[in-house]
């Protein structure tokens, strides 16, 4: 006789549901890292779409300015605009990147900032309703962040984008409108990873939402 044979109902229950918690805890982690390596590739896209493809144009562009100086200034002052142009949207475009891959979130009036930085920086109207007093870890208010750029990645189209974020019983809350999206999974599992909730919600008063918690005391 085997041991598992000689287990009891009650210990036959506790092993599977160990197995399988061990069998979600895998996959969990295999999520996270497909997540880490969707994101990266999603910034080596806007690198190679946005900044380099401007910084290309303004290379042609500079290579054309120097013999129309003399021949068609004119021409050339044209060609020196749109150069100033493809610079400003180069360093916009960088400095979107750069907010995106370490926000500045020292702070909780860091994050009310971010958030609100990265709705302007998507041309997206949203109003940002951040109302706590306390610090918290970089891994929680960079979890929100997250969770928020990909609200906003949802929120193309609509009038608006809404974020709440609040301190409720030992824990960092937040709502964001929208509905639920393939990347949110990934973005679940961070958070649960941290001891959290994520999940996706809707009513007749606010439409489909997405709503967590990260504990931020014991």
């Amino acid at each position: 006789m085997t041991l598992e044979a000689e287990h009891t109902e009650p210990q036959r229950d506790e092993l599977e549901r160990l197995r399988a918690e061990i069998a979600e805890l895998h996959a969990s982690r295999a999520r996270l890292v497909l997540a880490a390596d969707a994101d990266r590739s999603a910034i080596e896209g806007d690198l190679h779409d946005n900044v380099q493809q401007h910084l290309v144009a303004l290379a042609v562009k500079l290579q054309l300015a120097g013999p129309l100086a003399d021949a068609d200034p004119a021409a050339a002052k044209a060609l020196l605009e749109e150069m100033g142009r493809d610079v400003q949207q180069a360093l916009d475009e960088a400095a979107r990147l750069a907010q995106r891959i370490h926000a500045q979130l020292s702070a909780v009036d860091g994050l009310a900032v971010a958030l609100r930085s990265a709705a302007v920086s998507e041309d997206i109207p949203a109003s940002v309703d951040v109302r706590v007093d306390s610090t918290y870890g970089p891994e929680i208010l960079r979890t929100v962040y997250l969770c928020w750029l990909e609200a906003l990645e949802q929120a193309r189209g609509n009038e608006r984008a809404t974020a709440t974020v609040r301190e409720e019983n030992g824990a960092l809350t937040f709502e964001f409108a929208g509905k639920w999206s393939p990347r949110l999974d990934g973005l679940r599992d961070r958070v649960e990873a941290l001891g959290g909730r994520l999940t996706a919600e809707s009513d007749d008063e606010r439409g489909p939402y997405v709503s967590g918690s990260l504990p931020v005391s014991g």
